[in-house]
């Protein structure tokens, strides 16, 4: 087939480009030198990036584990206390008691101070970001909805609740 004939037919040879397009043996070991300093850039690349990940794994694991002992130091001095109200049971009911409360608001001003106190939702509105409703009662005294009994009390605020509230919620009398 002729040149004439292959235009004809909608196919034309390309002009041969392989002289052109392929690199000169001068150019070649430059190139290929390229190459291996390329690719040798790449994996040094990737273990710094393999590196990394595995050093800010440790860190983190070991940030988390120095937040923990932190904050389990801090409780102890409220098990001393336990242990002190233990030892002194035989005293004084009353003495016991009070010992024991007192314990109960260092436990809850430990709370506090990480961020979740302690919230007594009695009469409040009920509201399902913030409460657990196990149960309802039909009360004449209370609007519809309204917290009339905690049963467990709620730990930190609308943005951070360590535990919600479950509460025993009013509906309306039949």
């Amino acid at each position: 087939m002729s040149h004439q004939d292959a235009d004809r037919a909608g196919t034309t040879s390309a002009p041969d480009r392989t002289e052109e397009s392929a690199p000169s043996a001068e150019d070649r070991p430059d190139a290929l030198a390229q190459v291996a300093e390329m690719e040798d850039r790449w994996r040094r690349t990737a273990a710094e990036l393999d590196n990394y990940r595995k050093r800010t794994a440790r860190e983190s694991a070991g940030q988390r584990e120095d937040e923990r002992i932190r904050v389990l130091a801090r409780w102890l001095p409220i098990v001393d206390n336990l242990d002190l109200a233990l030892a002194h049971a035989d005293a004084e009911p009353d003495a016991v008691i009070d010992g024991i409360r007192a314990v109960r608001d260092q436990a809850l001003s430990l709370l506090a101070e990480f961020g979740y106190p302690r919230y007594d939702d009695q009469g409040e509105a009920f509201d399902p970001n913030l409460h657990e409703a196990v149960g309802m009662v039909a009360s004449s005294d209370e609007p519809p909805g309204t917290v009339v009994h905690v049963v467990r009390p709620r730990y930190g605020d609308g943005g951070h609740v360590l535990r919600p509230a479950a509460v025993i919620v009013a509906a309306e009398e039949r």
